[in-house]
């Protein structure tokens, strides 16, 4: 089946939706909420006044984060409007992911969202106008010159499908600490097509002087395998291969299974952009997320987890249903779905058990670049 149709997360609201367990991501937009308030304001300003502003989302999802960075990049242009007394834009915005995102829960959420925002913005806004639009940024979406602002946060990551050439990445399940050294070079040069691609595309939509914000799950590391990259998918590896010795999940199966994830450096992010030439960059920085949602400066009572999303204070078990609303769908089209809990279950043994040796953050890479005239 082609990964288009199997990468998406955990839809609805459940106990196990992307939902209600995507706080790590929450976390990261909160992070970087000012690169992206200084690119809108910076796109308003270079073009005053403006009638209209069309907004893309890459890599949506569905839950609470979907509609936040909309909110923010409305509000900062709202801000701007008012100080300088200038009518209200129009905004047209996009929001886009893989056909089975559950974009259905991001329709029934629009008339809730906008009420809230008029509540917010007492002043008022200008008229909103939504469109879904299913399938993967590896392509063309959009029509050429029509987008104004284009924002990505903790997807680019995703490859477009599995390298080539790893059959001998047996045991593993990405590009892992033990993966042999084709299948590292593998991963990188997947990337590196991905990336180049989705450039060259985002070109041909955006408008000159436009600014694209993308955030991606990378590393500082110079190993692809360090613990800042892939290596939470090396614990799930783990519960799978104590499966294999059970003789619950057959070896070639799990020979077979790889997961289309790269975690680049900001090198190899500022190296793509270089080459392919449409984009300027502006800022390029990292920023760290514990692992434990209660190590970064915040507790349950204050911090963006939700009341839905700390059930407990087992810090294993918020982060193994975080990583289960991101990967059960891919786990399920290949193991079958009567595994699941077995599954899930030795995963979260395995990262509370590593979590209660030391401290592991995930490393995020920022880029900010403008399309170039």
């Amino acid at each position: 089946m082609e990964l288009t149709q199997v990468i998406h997360m955990n839809g609805g609201i459940g106990e196990t939706s992307y939902a209600n367990n995507s706080w790590v991501q929450r976390k990261v937009i909160s992070l970087t909420k000012r690169i992206r308030e200084e690119a809108i304001t910076c796109l308003y300003r270079s073009t005053l006044p403006r009638r209209s502003i069309a907004i893309a989302d890459l890599g949506c999802s569905s839950g609470p984060n979907t509609l936040s960075v909309v909110s923010d990049v409305i509000k900062s242009v709202e801000k701007i409007c008012q100080k300088l007394n200038h009518l209200s834009p129009e905004y047209q915005i996009f929001l886009n992911d893989l056909p089975g995102n559950d974009f259905n829960s991001i329709f029934r959420s629009l008339d809730s969202f906008k009420e809230k925002l008029r509540n917010e913005m007492v002043s008022g806004i200008g008229p909103c106008f939504f469109n879904g639009v299913p399938g993967s940024f590896y392509g063309r979406l959009f029509l050429t010159k029509s987008l104004d602002f284009v924002h990505s946060s903790y997807s680019l990551h995703w490859l477009s499908q599995v390298p080539e050439g790893i059959e001998n990445n047996k045991g593993n399940i990405c590009n892992s600490s033990t993966s042999p050294p084709n299948v590292k070079k593998a991963y990188y040069e997947q990337f590196q097509r991905d990336f180049s691609l989705f450039l060259t595309c985002r070109a041909e939509e955006m408008n000159e002087g436009g600014p694209m914000v993308l955030t991606l799950l990378g590393r500082k590391s110079n190993d692809p395998s360090s613990k800042e990259g892939g290596y939470i998918w090396e614990l799930l590896a783990m519960a799978l291969n104590d499966m294999v010795v059970e003789g619950i999940i057959k070896e070639e199966q799990l020979d077979s299974f790889n997961i289309p994830d790269y975690a680049p450096l900001p090198s190899e992010v500022k190296l793509e952009v270089e080459k392919e030439g449409s984009f300027s960059i502006n800022h390029l920085e990292t920023s760290e997320v514990y692992w434990n949602a209660y190590d970064n400066n915040c507790n349950p009572h204050d911090c963006e987890l939700d009341s839905s999303e700390t059930h407990t204070c087992d810090a294993g078990y918020n982060l193994a249903k975080c990583m289960r609303s991101v990967i059960e769908p891919m786990l399920v089209i290949h193991f079958g779905n009567a595994i699941m809990e077995d599954v899930f279950r030795r995963f979260q043994k395995t990262i509370s058990d590593h979590m209660s040796k030391e401290k592991i953050k995930f490393v995020n890479v920022t880029v900010s670049m403008t399309r170039r005239s």
